[in-house]
């Protein structure tokens, strides 16, 4: 049987064959009229220079020509004419494509839970929202840790704020906010203020919501953003180290301190301030003294234990709030920190404001701000001053509040009976004990309030337990060790602001070891 003639390459591309266009075309030997193939003519082979390159590749076979069976029939077939053999190859080629599509549907039907296919029944499964969830529901954002059964590991290390959930849900559309695309897109807020990027409105409800408190004078201080109060802590060192110093100045706080301040004075390894420990054991004239007051994480009431011309004190009283402590002064320090995170139980939106007197030390801290992370969020400066707003509007007189959208009447409420469970528990174990409990004349809510802090500084009092953060470890309770406070690690510091849930977990635990 003769060989089938070889298809040149633009015979291959009107038949759909698989090789991409090119200029090399393998013309037939018959020449330009022979069989319809393109001659070199037709598509000429050239070289950069623009003449031939190469001269007609010659077929296989020892020069016989690709068109051997048409010279051994001695007839010529027609230009343009199929050969029936190859019409019933396409024919079986078309007809196996067009079943192929239903032999896949009647697989899937019948075989729907084959590894690696999925049916559009569970196609339509897999998209639509579970029971009991809208379509919104399961499309919304995280809120943050998943909820805990009697089995899990109850996570108390950080003071993730999820307790005020419950009071924010109830608020309806008071602390909602649509800003729309065009807005808050430009770096710029008030350009005549020190903190140009804070954005007015932020400005207007932190004043309002101090007046409401009288937690902190106002009245000529400067009012600057950050993004949490961690970022002004920094700035704050930034401005009040002088930079033409022959040391670093050194930071210290009292023990136990915040477990962060070490960490965060000490991360970028500046030339310009260093942690120095214990205020209690420095000696020098030039410092930075830390003040937490109520001091995390004790809870206990702090003044600065440093006097000295040279040296500096930084307030962070994120927690001289209502729900924590009794309100006994209006604080007028030189700096101030507070944060959303603490006072309204909104961490997730990243924002904290000081209170800061001079000038010059204002105008430091917003540039270090400034060259940190050029500005703070408006959008997240907006929603604050939206739930600021909300919490100041609920103590408004003429606004006629309801009690129940009142956020520091409910925190308290909340405090207080966690701080009854959590004594109950360790009076229960008889293996821990607490710092004892404090009071004092609240003037914000007109009475005598007890202390309760965010945070408990429980101490194992078993003989046989010298790390009292691995002994809870043991048993699913995550705690934070003292030795990270700078003090014994028979203490930890245990968050008192998560879920109920947890919490409850949490104090049934407790009160079982003994």
């Amino acid at each position: 049987m003769a060989a089938p003639r070889r298809r040149t390459s633009a015979e291959l591309q009107m038949n759909g064959g698989l090789m991409p266009p090119s200029a090399h075309v393998i013309p037939s030997s018959r020449g330009g009229g022979g069989g319809g193939a393109p001659s070199r003519e037709d598509h000429p082979v050239t070289t950069n220079g623009g003449g031939p390159a190469h001269r007609a590749a010659k077929p296989r076979g020892g020069g016989s020509s690709v068109c051997s069976a048409t010279k051994v029939s001695g007839r010529r077939r027609p230009a343009g004419r199929m050969p029936l053999w190859r019409v019933f190859i396409f024919a079986s080629v078309a007809l196996n494509v067009a079943a192929l599509p239903l032999l896949l549907h009647q697989y899937i039907v019948n075989q729907p839970h084959h590894p690696g296919v999925v049916s559009p029944d569970q196609q339509r499964h897999a998209c639509a929202p579970q029971p009991g969830t809208s379509g919104a529901a399961a499309r919304a954002p995280s809120t943050g840790k998943p909820s805990v059964t009697s089995d899990s590991v109850i996570n108390l290390d950080h003071g993730d704020p999820t307790m005020f959930e419950a009071f924010w849900r109830e608020t309806g559309d008071a602390a909602e906010l649509v800003i729309p695309g065009w807005q808050t897109m430009s770096y710029f807020s008030d350009v005549g203020n020190v903190c140009w990027f804070m954005e007015p409105l932020f400005d207007q409800q932190v004043r309002r919501l101090h007046r409401t408190v009288g937690n902190a004078a106002v009245d000529g201080y400067h009012v600057l953003v950050g993004t949490g109060s961690t970022q002004l802590f920094m700035a704050a060192l930034y401005a009040l180290s002088p930079a033409d110093a022959d040391q670093p100045t050194s930071v210290v706080s009292t023990a136990p301190y915040y477990s962060s301040y070490p960490a965060v004075t000490d991360f970028l390894r500046s030339g310009l301030f260093r942690w120095a420990g214990d205020a209690n054991s420095f000696v020098g004239d030039s410092y930075i003294e830390l003040v937490c007051s109520p001091n995390n994480p004790d809870g206990a009431i702090r003044d600065a234990v440093l006097s000295s011309g040279a040296g500096k004190a930084v307030h962070d009283l994120a927690y001289y709030w209502p729900q924590y402590t009794p309100i006994t002064r209006r604080a007028d320090h030189d700096i101030m920190l507070f944060t959303v995170s603490k006072s309204t139980g909104h961490a997730g939106t990243r924002i904290g404001w000081a209170l800061v007197k001079d000038r010059e030390v204002a105008r430091r801290m917003t540039k270090f701000v400034e060259l940190n992370t050029i500005g703070v969020s408006k959008d997240s400066q907006l929603r604050a001053a939206k739930v600021l707003g909300a919490v100041s509007d609920g103590y408004d007189v003429g606004g006629g509040g309801a009690s129940r959208h009142r956020l520091f009447d409910f925190g308290r409420r909340k405090m207080v009976e966690r701080w009854r469970m959590l004594r109950e528990a360790a009076a229960a174990s008889g293996a821990f004990s607490l710092p004892a409990e404090t009071s004092g004349q609240c003037n914000f809510a007109n009475e005598t309030a007890a202390n309760n802090p965010a945070f408990a500084w429980l101490r194992c009092d078993r003989e046989d337990v010298e790390d009292c953060a691995g002994f809870l470890r043991g048993h699913k309770i995550l705690t934070r060790s003292g030795n990270q406070f700078g003090a014994d690690p028979r203490y930890v510091r245990v968050s008192m602001l998560d879920r109920d849930d947890a919490y409850d977990i949490f104090i049934s635990r407790l009160a079982s070891l003994k």
